[in-house]
This record gives C-alpha cells, sequence and structure tokens, in this order.
C-alpha cells in the first residue's frame, strides 16, 4: 500500500504535534523545539520564549536556506543543534527535542533506556545513543548532537539536558519521542520491581517477522451495529491515548460483530488519529479490502473462538502493567475489591505466544479471568463489550500503579482469603 501524501502545511504539522506533546505532560510550557526541513532545505521551527501550551500557527518561524527567517517571533534558541543535526544526516526531516521527565532522568544519570524491553520500542526508536553536555544553544552542543546523530543514531539522549529524536517525518519524530520515553518510563517502573528481562535477538526476530495473511475481501453494506461498534472502538482508542494507556504505535483493540467476524485496529497507523473508517473488519479468513489489520488479529480471533462471552479484546502496553510483564514480579490483584472484582488472576504468558498461529493464546484468558500479563509486551484485557475491556484495562494499569507506589511505603497487606470469599459471594463471582 503506498504512503498518503502529506499535505499538512509545516506550521499545523508543528503546532498540533507540539500541543500533543504539551497535553501528554512530555515538555513543560517554555521546554522543547520541534522543526522541519522541507524540500527547498528551508528549516520551519517552534519559537523562542512562545507558551508551548498555546502555540498557534502563526507562532511557527521559518529559516530560509540563506539564513533569513521569516516569523513574528526569533526561532528557537536551539536552531544551531536542529541546523546542524540536518546537515549531519540529510534523511532525517523532522526533529523533537523535549524535557520528559523519565528521559532526563536517564539525562542526568548520565545513562540511556535499553529499549529491548519490548520489541516495538526496540524498532521505532532505532539506534540509541548519548551526546555529551554543553551548553544549551551552543555551537558546541550542536557539534556534540550531530556527531552522535552522524555515527547514525535516531534518539539522542542529551547528557543533563533532554532528549532529541530524527525522523524522516514529523510524525515519524513524534512517535520515535513517544516510543523512547515510554521505554524510559516503564523501565523505571520496572527497576522498583526487580530484576529487569530484556530480549535476545532470536526474540527480537520472532516478533519482527510475524505477519497477518487474511485473503482481502469487500463487506456489505455496514449494519448500524456495525457503525456503533466503529464509533465505539474509534472513541475509546483515543480515549486510551489521552489516559497513556495506548500510545500511537502501541497497542490493539477490538470489537467482536458475529460469531466470526470483528473489526479491529489498523497496524501502523497513528491509534490517537484513528477515524471510524479505518477500523478494519476481520470475517473467517478475510479482511476488508485496501486495509491492513493489526498484526495481533490473529491473536483476537483465536480469543473469540475459544471464548463466546468475550465481546471486545485490547492489547495494550501502559506503562505500570508493561513494568509487571519485564520482571519476574508477581502481580497480586488482591489489593482492593475494584481490583479483584475486575480483574481475578492475572495470569502471566510466556513470551511469543501471542505471535504463534496455534491458538494457545486463547488458553490465558476467560470470562472469569480476563487479563494476562504477556512477557516483555505488555497485557490483554477482555471484556463483555468495548467500555467493560477499556474499563478493565484502566482498572490493571491502576492497580499495577499503586503496587509499585505501595512497595516504595513499606510492605503489602493482601486482602485475606475469607475476605476473597465475600467478594466472591457478593458478587457472585464464579470460576
Amino acid at each position: 500500500m503506498t504512503q498518503a501524501r502529506n499535505l499538512v502545511h509545516p506550521r499545523d504539522e508543528i503546532m498540533r504535534t507540539m500541543d500533543r506533546i504539551y497535553r501528554y505532560r512530555m515538555t513543560t510550557t517554555s521546554g522543547g523545539n520541534l522543526s522541519i526541513r522541507d524540500e527547498a532545505g528551508n528549516i520551519w521551527i517552534s519559537p523562542a520564549r512562545v507558551d508551548k501550551g498555546n502555540l498557534t500557527r502563526a507562532d511557527i518561524v521559518c529559516v530560509r536556506a540563506d539564513g533569513s527567517s521569516e516569523g513574528l517571533h526569533p526561532p528557537s534558541s536551539e536552531f544551531p543543534f536542529h541546523k546542524a543535526i540536518y546537515q549531519a544526516r540529510p534523511d532525517i526531516r523532522a526533529i523533537v527535542h523535549a524535557h520528559p521527565a523519565a528521559l532526563v532522568a536517564f539525562s542526568i544519570c548520565r545513562q540511556t533506556p535499553n529499549t529491548r524491553l519490548f520489541h516495538q520500542a526496540h524498532s521505532v526508536c532505532g539506534q540509541i545513543g548519548f551526546a555529551p553536555y554543553a551548553c544549551p544553544g551552543s555551537e558546541q552542543l550542536g557539534s556534540h548532537i550531530a556527531d552522535t546523530f552522524r555515527e547514525g543514531c535516531d534518539s539522542v539522549i542529551l547528557e543533563n539536558h533532554g532528549v532529541v529524536v530524527g525522523g524522516d517525518s514529523l510524525a515519524h519524530a513524534f512517535q520515535r519521542f513517544e516510543a523512547f520515553e515510554f521505554a524510559g518510563k516503564t523501565l523505571i517502573n520496572a527497576l522498583q520491581l526487580g530484576p529487569v528481562r530484556y530480549l535476545d535477538d532470536e526474540q527480537l526476530r520472532q516478533a519482527a517477522e510475524r505477519s497477518v495473511d487474511f485473503e482481502s475481501f469487500t463487506p456489505d453494506t455496514a449494519s448500524a451495529e456495525e457503525r456503533e461498534l466503529r464509533r465505539q472502538l474509534r472513541d475509546f482508542v483515543r480515549r486510551g491515548c489521552r489516559q497513556r494507556l495506548l500510545i500511537s504505535t502501541e497497542g490493539s483493540f477490538s470489537a467482536r460483530l458475529d460469531e466470526d467476524s470483528f473489526l479491529i485496529t489498523p497496524t501502523q497507523r497513528d491509534r490517537e488519529q484513528l477515524e471510524v473508517e479505518d477500523f478494519v473488519l476481520v470475517s473467517g479468513q478475510r479482511r476488508e479490502a485496501h486495509k491492513l489489520a493489526s498484526r495481533a488479529a490473529k491473536a483476537h480471533q483465536a480469543i473469540y473462538r475459544q471464548h463466546p462471552g468475550v465481546q471486545a479484546i485490547v492489547f495494550a502496553h501502559p506503562v505500570n502493567a508493561t513494568a509487571f510483564s519485564v520482571t519476574d514480579s508477581t502481580f497480586d490483584v488482591r489489593t482492593i475489591p475494584e481490583s479483584y472484582v475486575f480483574l481475578r488472576d492475572v495470569q502471566r504468558v510466556a513470551y511469543g505466544t501471542q505471535f504463534r498461529d496455534d491458538g494457545q493464546i486463547a488458553n490465558y484468558v476467560s470470562e472469569s479471568s480476563p487479563g494476562a500479563m504477556l512477557e516483555n509486551d505488555g497485557v490483554i484485557v477482555t471484556g463483555k463489550s468495548v467500555l467493560d475491556a477499556f474499563d478493565r484495562l484502566e482498572v490493571l494499569e491502576s492497580t499495577a500503579e499503586a503496587i509499585i507506589n505501595a512497595r516504595t511505603i513499606g510492605d503489602i497487606s493482601a486482602m485475606s482469603d475469607a475476605v476473597i470469599d465475600e467478594l466472591c459471594t457478593a458478587f457472585n463471582l464464579k470460576d
């Protein structure tokens, strides 16, 4: 499938992307800058000393190839290193620089996150680098960063400063930046739980080579039920991104349409920007024409076939729950009544099970045990509706966060067997 032409003006791209970064709390009012190099060699860049939370398209500055600039404000004080990166790497067309807390933590410890935590982060972030400190805005800083990018790095931690990421488009650079921050947050949480498990080359290859082989078909006119499910999926996927349960490159969400048909998120599409028409109808061994279903579609299908009561499924990578998935720390949901009632016993799934076509993934979830932890690949949550699955995902992530926080306070007091029996009776919970 050919990639659609980008028809969005650089001013609008920078404005919208900065708004998204600020909404996600990955930068501050004064911190960070974005740029795009266009086909003529002009560099469009966010301005100096302008509120990042209220950036408008008129605020964006264009620095011409001849050095002249056009705009209401001076360009960002970090313009020198943007220019240096573009000179060092002609393949890079856009840059994201910001000070997200997790990556700043690595910056001030003079370390870089190991993205082998999970395959998607390793694939999306590209080669990781570290650039030594120099004064912000200085030519020396630009030289340090450009040298690191010249070595082939794509995502670079800046010593005692922040992070800078390059891509072949601003969307690509943002995805790398977001995945890098996600990996950093997950690793920080995981280190509080115990030894961290990283993927080896064979495991990374296993994930990279998985594919979904469906024949193409043209569906009949969509029913009212299908249209409603498409709307629900769109709304909850966007909500998941806002809640940081999903990110632009991670996660799949599906809803059952009938006995052997379901709707699912497409592959290689920004989750937050999906529209109702982007979701892919899968029916038996066929998928909707001119669309590519999530590479997790076979796993979703296996669960639907084995569990008729399951009506919606989420594969996701929220940072706290995913921290458990990359360690051997026990995830015990006997924390508060809500956690146990909604989640019951959360099983652990060996890495790679979700990639196989044997349907074994379906053995790890059921109506009475709706969630599972995927080793080094986040979590699965099932539900009786799209809302139910999303609600359980929120509860799972909230529970994981509470456990991680509690471990810094003292010993965790799990609910007793008597309390669990009482909950099972009160809420009619069955095995």
